[in-house]
């Protein structure tokens, strides 16, 4: 097997790419056995010198280890779980666990233009640049945009703390709900460097928008997480049983099934769907009080 990567790049850096890409994907979980080392030289046909160095370089990264007579595994990480759909961020779900997060402002002002003007209705954003860790190891890089009225927000009071619980004490808005997306994108040069991992390296990107109990939008925020390292969890629920939404009982449930067209179920499982949110949301305020 011939080893991917651009010509020109050393054998041993093409090999240690391979493996790292093995380990970050989970085709070698954690914990798992690292082929031996004849084995990698006859699967990727290197020398015991190339593979030694490539095994070497992951050992210093943190992502296997190597002890005399084991052979060498893949480090057990110590993910760190994040529930997508909870308003809370990463700090305050990381820190219910058990891990304490550190959190370093990188930048902090007011901006007269931006992309997250129209969204919050202000003709100036305060732009929040926050780096978070677990111990000294960089988690999360989050670009955050919050409306004009709350730009007198210092770096002091917002230094290893809940931006949420910042904004409730100092001016009684309660961040309640909001929209989110995901996906994985190629770390930058500026976000790899401050995330300590290779640019172009996978990471999770969570953006979107929080609003507060009167449905205004409070803040814009693009959050890029390592993926090495933060485990996104959604929650699943059961889907309603049709027959039920329908009305449909023991008896004449399938007259009353073929009264309803498609368009209408949509609308009362969409329906269902909001108020099981709703729901959640309420019940997670009254945690929160």
């Amino acid at each position: 097997m011939s080893l991917p990567g651009p010509d020109g790049m050393p054998l041993h850096r093409k090999l240690s790419s391979e493996l790292r890409a093995q380990i970050l994907g989970r085709a070698l979980a954690p914990g798992a056995h690292v082929p031996t080392e004849a084995e990698l030289q006859e699967r990727y046909g290197v020398s015991r010198s190339v593979v030694r160095q490539a095994l070497a370089a992951l050992e210093q990264e943190g992502l296997v280890e190597r002890r005399r007579g084991r052979g060498t595994t893949v480090r057990e990480r110590g993910e760190l779980h994040r529930l997508v759909q909870r308003v809370p961020g990463l700090s305050t779900q990381v820190e219910d666990e058990g891990v304490h997060v550190s959190t370093e402002i990188l930048e902090l002002g007011l901006e007269p233009s931006s992309e997250a003007n129209a969204v919050l209705g202000s003709a100036r954003v305060l732009r929040l640049q926050r780096l978070r860790s677990a111990g000294d190891e960089p988690l999360a890089l989050i670009e955050t945009w919050l409306p004009e009225e709350l730009g007198d927000l210092t770096a002091e009071e917002l230094t290893d703390t809940s931006l949420h619980a910042t904004i409730q004490r100092r001016f009684g808005t309660h961040v309640v709900e909001g929209n989110r997306q995901v996906r994985a994108v190629g770390a930058d040069s500026e976000t790899a460097d401050l995330l300590r991992v290779a640019v172009g390296t996978p990471v999770l990107l969570l953006e979107g928008t929080s609003t507060d109990e009167a449905a205004r939008p409070v803040e814009v925020f693009r959050t890029w997480h390592r993926a090495d390292r933060v485990v996104f969890d959604i929650n699943v629920i059961r889907e309603p049983d049709v027959g039920h939404l329908t009305g449909a009982g023991a008896h004449g449930g399938d007259a009353n099934r073929k009264r309803t067209s498609p368009g209408d179920l949509r609308e009362r499982l969409d329906a269902l769907g909001r108020e099981m949110l709703d729901l959640a949301q309420e019940l997670e305020c009254e945690e929160n009080r």
